[in-house]
């Protein structure tokens, strides 16, 4: 397949590009600097570009089959509440004048319920400090639901899937859609590298097509 990520450099993006890679597809590896790429790869092809630049990311992403977006403007980034649902919105359009039918979007694990109204971002207990771009990311899958021309597909990472948290691939993994997947011990982890399995599995497999699912172990 040739499949275009957006945020290939980035925590998740990285990882998605060795899964893809290492499975024998053809890659648009697009970010914002692209000097980060160590990988040497014939399969490889690499973009500098803005997302913001809706015209020169149309013209990148035309040809690809899948786009999947792990656009991410930065956590630490004071402006993230608006500068992710820019970012967002213009990586949607951008697919959509390309050509190109399939978009995944990797958002957050803050849109997912707890219970029929309480979503994760409302719980006590979460992070005041990503706040800001968890409810960001909660919004703007209310906004791709209204996408009719797209077979678009949001992914919920698991509420444990981040920087320190486990680091290995089991290649295994079950799905949800609505609410977080637990394990026995009431935990939903996820590795960030059987995270790009299952990204990369959907782009395979198009099993949710205009659905939000999650995944963890």
């Amino acid at each position: 397949m040739k499949i275009a990520i957006i945020g290939a450099t980035g925590f998740v993006g990285s990882e998605v590009l060795k899964e893809a890679l290492d499975r024998g597809h053809e890659i648009t590896a697009i970010a914002r600097n692209t000097e980060k790429f160590s990988e040497e790869n014939k399969l490889l092809n690499t973009a500098n570009v803005d997302v913001r630049d809706v015209r020169k990311l149309a013209d990148i992403l035309e040809g690809n089959e899948v786009v999947i977006s792990t656009f991410n403007p930065g956590w630490t980034n004071p402006n993230i509440y608006d500068d992710y649902l820019e970012g967002s919105k213009a990586i949607q359009k951008a697919v959509k004048d390309s050509g190109v039918k399939r978009l995944i979007v990797v958002g957050g694990a803050g849109s997912l319920y707890l219970d029929e109204r309480t979503q994760v971002l409302d719980d006590k207990n979460f992070p005041e400090e990503i706040k800001p771009g968890a409810t960001a990311a909660s919004e703007y899958l209310e906004i791709i639901k209204h996408e009719k021309d797209l077979e678009w597909t949001f992914f919920s990472p698991a509420i444990g899937m981040a920087p320190g948290k486990p680091e290995e691939r089991r290649n295994t993994y079950r799905k949800g859609f609505e609410n977080p997947v637990f394990d026995e011990n009431g935990n939903s982890e996820l590795s960030v590298q059987d995270t790009a399995v299952v990204l990369v599995d959907e782009a395979e497999n198009a099993a949710h097509i205009r659905q939000r699912f999650t995944a963890a172990y």
